[in-house]
């Protein structure tokens, strides 16, 4: 039988529909790319927002439309914290939570005997240990996630993540090296370390983020080791310092932000200030040569007044972001935000994202602009359009080549020449 997997939401819920997808093959299930000639699909889904849960029950109808005979799966953060929303869905024919992945195939075969609808979701368990998962393989042809970490403890106000995953719990160190070890063997030559919140790996194991990343830098064959979306008050001088000692770390670093307005973020339960902030951005961009920092912006937060928004505006400003991803506060049931007083109107919430992405679109232009006449080595993933190819650099800026030879796969230097703002342009420097 063929099975086909929809994923939604994050790198981690990438890696997990990896793991996934490969456990039904070692179970006798065939891997198929279309959605609409499959026997089974697998829905992965994302629940970080109210528009998130919109998106899987479009997902889940459109399945079903295109392919009425498949046996429809749901799982993930949803259904895992939302189960009595999930068990309405019923173009699902199985549900499943976060929790009890390993059911997955035993509740398909058990659907496929009785064809009776199961719905198999399990609470979380605080004591819990971190999910054994091992990929040897990626969706992707040079670049592999490994998810290192799940849960999370912060409980941000606006958040349900911690509903949907849990409490923290990290991979073992053993587990990742053997898992780095064989995506190396198996021609993958960039690791990303991704986590519900990265940071926090170890800590419930006497090990830190700095551990994880020495072990997965160790393999030959490796080049590079990228690091997911971090908090950044886990970033002190002495983590960074230990962290620029390994040279296949790549110099970009996601920190997310949410405000640069001390105010708001108290509000929101963020455990560190705006001018903490600034000096984690300082000491990275004093320890990693030519440094990216990348971010998530949030405006329209409750509670929000103009001089808070134009406080985190100025502050975005000042970084000088090389991308962020800005997003406007949505309300969210089960948190403590949503039932807070001063909700912002949708028109002054699509305002403020406004002045704020073009601000943002200033500081990655400016960032693109600095990255001219640089020589950085090049990724390549993908031939884009005949003869030309795309790829990353190490610190994440978007190149493109031309080239009568396949560069997919290959690591080479490239001049960046010029750019339109969202790609870099470059010329390979050295023969192929």
């Amino acid at each position: 039988m063929k099975v086909s997997v929809i994923t939604l939401g994050c790198k981690v819920n990438q890696y997990e529909s990896q793991a996934m997808l490969d456990q039904l093959v070692r179970a006798g299930f065939s891997a198929c790319e279309s959605a609409a000639e499959s026997d089974i699909v697998l829905i992965n889904s994302c629940t970080v927002t109210s528009t998130s849960d919109h998106k899987v029950r479009q997902t889940l109808h459109r399945a079903r439309r295109g392919n009425p005979s498949a046996v429809i799966v749901l799982t993930g953060c949803m259904p895992q914290a939302f189960p009595e929303l999930a068990e309405q869905l019923t173009d699902a024919d199985i549900v499943l939570g976060n929790s009890n992945r390993h059911s997955l195939v035993p509740d398909i075969l058990q659907y496929l005997s009785s064809r009776q609808r199961i719905v198999d979701i399990v609470p979380h368990e605080k004591a819990a240990e971190f999910e054994s998962m091992q990929v040897e393989r990626f969706f992707e042809r040079t670049r592999a996630f490994i998810k290192i970490e799940d849960g999370c403890n912060r409980f941000c106000s606006y958040c349900i993540i911690p509903y949907a995953r849990g409490r923290v719990r990290s991979k073992p160190l053993e587990e990742l090296r053997e898992e780095v070890a064989h995506l190396a063997a198996n021609g993958y030559r960039e690791i990303v370390l991704t986590g519900i919140n990265l940071s926090a790996y170890g800590q419930e194991l006497g090990l830190h983020l700095c551990d994880a990343v020495e072990a997965a830098c160790m393999p030959e064959g490796i080049a590079r080791v990228r690091l997911g979306s971090l908090e950044p008050e886990q970033l002190s001088a002495d983590v960074i310092a230990r962290l620029a000692k390994q040279d296949k770390l790549c110099p970009q670093f996601h920190l997310s932000l949410q405000s640069g307005c001390n105010a708001t973020l108290r509000r929101m339960n963020r455990h560190y200030t705006a001018d903490e902030y600034r000096t984690i951005v300082q000491n990275l961009r004093a320890s990693f040569a030519n440094c990216a920092i990348t971010t998530d912006i949030m405006v329209g937060f409750p509670g929000e007044t103009e001089e808070e928004f134009a406080e985190s505006l100025a502050f975005a400003k000042e970084i000088g972001f090389a991308k962020a991803h800005v997003f406007a506060y949505s309300r969210r049931p089960g948190t403590k935000a949503n039932d807070a007083p001063d909700q912002i109107t949708q028109r002054v919430k699509e305002e403020r994202s406004r002045r704020m992405i073009a601000a943002t679109q200033q500081t990655k232009a400016a960032f693109f602009q600095a990255q001219l006449g640089r020589v950085e080595t090049v990724l390549f993933e993908q031939e884009v359009a005949p003869h030309v190819y795309d790829g990353y650099t190490a610190n994440y800026t978007p190149v493109k080549v031309s080239s009568a030879k396949d560069l997919r796969g290959k690591i080479l230097p490239v001049l960046l020449r010029e750019t339109d703002g969202n790609n870099c342009y470059g010329t390979v420097q050295e023969n192929i």
